[in-house]
């Protein structure tokens, strides 16, 4: 195995995540504001599932997104 080669892929791949990760959420979030939906000072609860296929991994990491 190659650990560089794992560490940089790993790297892009939690970076691609986090990207669309967080355009999806303020997208939705910005959408709810404007048609009423949520206001404006809640802490939303989230959770994100990863899974790796071919080594059996699936784990979930949970927080609260703050609004203000």
């Amino acid at each position: 195995m190659n650990e560089e080669m794992l560490n940089s892929t790993l790297r892009k791949f939690l970076k691609k995540v986090g990207i669309t990760a967080q355009r999806e959420i303020e997208k939705a979030v910005r959408a709810a504001v404007a048609d009423g939906r949520l206001n404006g000072s809640k802490a939303l609860p989230a959770k994100a599932t990863i899974r790796v296929d071919g080594v059996g991994l699936v784990f979930d990491v949970e927080g609260d997104i703050e609004l203000g």
